[in-house]
């Protein structure tokens, strides 16, 4: 079992015990989406600590945009709910990268490939998306990409 996979059911059960509903609620979504993606496809399979950092990062945005959406229809509660769930997601995912190192990651992609013009940017995501792994949403990324290359 991978060492990410074996901490969210130990958090689990501490939460459990301290009777906190909103861990307790987020780890069993989490570890649930993390067992769903183990049976998905044709064989079962074990996910390595990536895998897991991959399906958390997908629930996390899930949270983030139901946030969004429920704020915008004026139900306070359940984004701060989602808010709430998304916290306690963030707390396993890797650092965010701040705007400065995704901006150099960026570059040095562009430099190393020789990229000009928009359409190189799959050129380049090629070379920066491994780099970032999980610690930058692709949006953010594909829309730095695009500001350097139209830049």
């Amino acid at each position: 079992m991978s060492a990410l996979k074996e901490k969210l059911e130990t958090d689990l059960s501490v939460a459990m015990k301290a009777r906190d509903e909103v861990r307790t609620r987020t780890l069993r979504m989490a570890l649930t989406a993390v067992k769903n993606e183990e049976v998905a496809g044709k064989q079962s399979r074990e996910l390595s600590d990536d895998d897991v950092v991959k399906v958390l990062t997908r629930e996390a945005k899930k949270r983030r945009e139901a946030a969004t959406a429920f704020a915008d229809a004026g139900r306070d509660a359940q984004a701060q709910a989602e808010r709430d769930e998304n916290a306690v997601l963030d707390e396993y995912l890797p650092a965010q990268l701040s705007d400065e190192e995704l901006t150099s990651i960026v570059a040095a992609a562009i430099a190393e490939s020789g990229a000009e013009g928009p359409r190189a940017m799959g050129q380049v995501m090629k070379i920066v998306n491994p780099k970032i792994a999980g610690r930058a949403e692709g949006g953010r990324v594909a829309g730095e990409v695009k500001r350097q290359l139209a830049g």
